[in-house]
């Protein structure tokens, strides 16, 4: 018997699977194929906007996704590095090849975790509490609790035009027992969509009509971890290329040969990863959009169209493009499709990611509504830090809104729901300037520490780090340079002089001088010659610390004032019928819901601040009992 069991071996279930084999339970990974640990179906790239982000919290907690990434990286970038701390984010072009590999090879070497090729038909249920699943086979494998990562597998349908496959991803099978299953235990089923381009290959196309997109000459890593350098050790360059009026008018004149505009498609597709043609309908007024040309490995004479989703029929994809600059003379590897695939209504589930119609089964990925990889591996970690602690006895972990982006993530599907592919973006977190790719592992290396998923030599270094930052935070305040050592310098520059000495943490709060202008000072008068050993990371966020000061305090204001709602619990056994003064609608929205603190039902679309304030008085009342 198994203590844990993950079905799905996506990036979500990889995630759980690691994290539940380091918390010292045995664990089985069940997949379709284990040649696909750690696939990427669709772009191949780890990180982006928020998502990079994302990618950061899961290694200071002690996730692995990032150190595969930095593993098999063949490219990073640094985005939005012009504008604030607030909005910067990693994206790496991955050789997707490797990724896989190395991702297998690492959880085959995991104790605790067995790994098993076959497929699952459904689950054992008794008394709505899950002990076990049942493979293809007829086979029943006990266990404690079930983690479902089925990504976009359940009751899949490729798309195009008029034409449809029941298959999955890169032509795996589909699975049509579980989310039968799951309606039949009460669950909310709905259907969602996705797509991904066409792939071409690399030799055909014509670079030379397209502008180049090189990575950055510096390369960065995703954790905060030493020893995880590239394994090629290239820096591959992407391509960039534009569609233009007359692609746009082909694609209007051939909408009925969409899936989705043709009738075929059911599912609601993504608001913020649309295809081609959603897009030109969508957006009229623009004359063209990106389409950036990405390599998929080092292995593979094949290259990602990204920004050209299409559920087109492969005899109009054809047309179209040919169209494309670059791609006049190009030869199609495969041809991109849309997916139509069976999700759950998050609002089944409570924030630990444990469902609410079956005790012990947790839920991670696509399979709660969401899109992207880094989305389902940050769900993944935290069902597995959870179903894990749910046996060990620990408490469970919720991150807050102002802890991290998982945080919010998690609390938008359980709380909001959601009727599409749910996609993080920087503009739904609140607190942004606090939830930085920088200070991830200041913010959750202590959760990953407390729940088994960081050792002593990584912890070591952690409090280390912490301590310089305390130590030269507080000397800068002290440490003085000279006026004539600053004027040299600024006259140099070109920027306004100073009439006295300054301190460095005065220096650093001026916008035209930065952390790099400070050392270069120093290194010019051979003066603090220490500041030429302290790491990057420590000097870069002692000068965040500084610059932003003002607004971080803030904002951590602000979020302290949340806190106190977040703090205020709501027993999920509540009766809200015997709350008086409710409106209808926030009764109905809090019974589905079932928010489990005061901050969480603030959150509840169609609860108003005067619902918030009953339940706030009958809680009193209730607790005074």
């Amino acid at each position: 018997m198994y203590d844990i069991v993950v079905v799905g071996a996506g990036h979500a279930g990889c995630e759980a699977a690691l994290a539940c084999a380091k918390m010292g339970l045995k664990t089985l990974l069940v997949t379709g194929n284990l040649d696909m640990c750690g696939s990427m179906p669709c772009n191949p790239s780890i990180g982006g906007p928020a998502k990079g982000v994302v990618v950061r919290e899961i290694d200071a907690l002690g996730g692995y996704m990032g150190k595969n990434a930095d593993l098999c990286q063949i490219q990073t970038k640094l985005l939005n590095s012009s504008k604030g701390p607030a909005v910067w984010a990693l994206r790496f072009q991955e050789d997707k090849l490797l990724y896989v590999k190395e991702m297998r090879e690492h959880l085959e070497k995991t104790p605790n975790l067995d790994l098993l090729e076959a497929i699952v038909m459904g689950l054992n249920v008794a008394d709505n509490k899950v002990c076990g699943i049942v493979l293809e086979d007829g086979k029943n494998i006990e266990c404690k609790k079930v983690i479902l990562t089925t990504g976009t597998y359940l009751n899949s349908r490729i798309l195009r035009g008029k034409v449809t496959l029941d298959e999955g991803p890169d032509s795996q099978r589909t699975s049509y027992g579980i989310s039968k299953q799951l309606k039949e235990l009460g669950f909310e089923i709905q259907r969602l969509k996705t797509g991904t381009p066409a792939r071409i290959y690399t030799d055909s196309i014509d670079f030379s009509k397209t502008k180049l997109e090189a990575g950055d000459a510096k390369t960065r890593h995703f954790s905060f971890d030493p020893g995880y350098e590239s394994i090629l050790g290239v820096n591959v360059p992407c391509y960039l290329t534009y569609t233009d009026k007359e692609l746009h008018n082909y694609i209007l004149e051939h909408l009925n040969d969409s899936a989705m505009y043709g009738g075929v498609a059911k599912g609601i597709g993504p608001r913020y990863c649309p295809s081609i043609e959603d897009k030109i309908v969508r957006f009229k007024d623009k004359d063209r959009h990106q389409i950036f040309f990405e390599p998929e490995s080092l292995e593979l004479d094949e290259t990602y169209i990204q920004g050209f989703s299409t559920s087109m029929s492969v005899e109009v994809q054809d047309k179209m493009i040919h169209m494309l600059k670059g791609l006049e003379n190009a030869r199609v590897k495969r041809y991109a499709y849309a997916i139509e695939y069976d999700a759950i209504n998050p609002l089944n589930i409570y924030p630990t990611l444990e469902t609410k119609f079956v005790k012990g089964l947790y839920t991670a990925g696509q399979i709660n509504g969401t899109s992207g990889y880094e989305e389902a591996a940050g769900q993944g970690l935290i069902a597995g830090i959870n179903a894990a602690s749910s046996i060990l006895g620990k408490k469970p972990l919720i991150l807050k809104r102002d802890e991290a982006y998982i945080g919010v993530m998690i609390d938008d599907l359980v709380t909001k729901g959601t009727n599409e592919p749910y996609r993080l973006l920087t503009s739904r977190a609140e607190y942004r300037l606090l939830l930085r790719h920088d200070n991830a592992d200041l913010r959750l290396r202590e959760y990953g520490r407390y729940y088994g998923l960081i050792d002593d030599a990584q912890y070591s270094r952690f409090i280390v780090k912490k301590e310089k930052i305390a130590f030269y935070y507080d000397r800068f305040k002290v440490d003085k340079i000279k006026v004539n050592f600053l004027n040299n310098y600024f006259v140099k520059k070109g920027i306004e002089q100073v009439k006295e000495s300054t301190t460095i943490y005065n220096l650093l709060k001026r916008p035209d001088l930065s952390i790099i202008d400070i050392l270069n000072i120093c290194k010019a008068n051979n003066i603090y010659e220490d500041l030429n050993d302290v790491a990057e990371d420590v000097l870069e966020q002692i000068e965040i610390s500084i610059k932003y000061e003002g607004y971080i305090a803030k904002t951590l204001a602000q979020a302290e004032k949340m806190r106190i709602y977040e703090n205020k619990v709501i027993p999920l056994e509540i009766d809200y019928d015997k709350i008086q003064n409710l409106a209808l609608e926030a009764r109905e929205k809090l019974k589905k819901v079932r928010p489990q603190t005061i901050g969480q039902a603030t959150r509840i679309s169609g609860v108003n601040p005067a619902d918030i304030t009953v339940l706030i008085i009958y809680l009193e009342a209730y607790y005074g009992k």
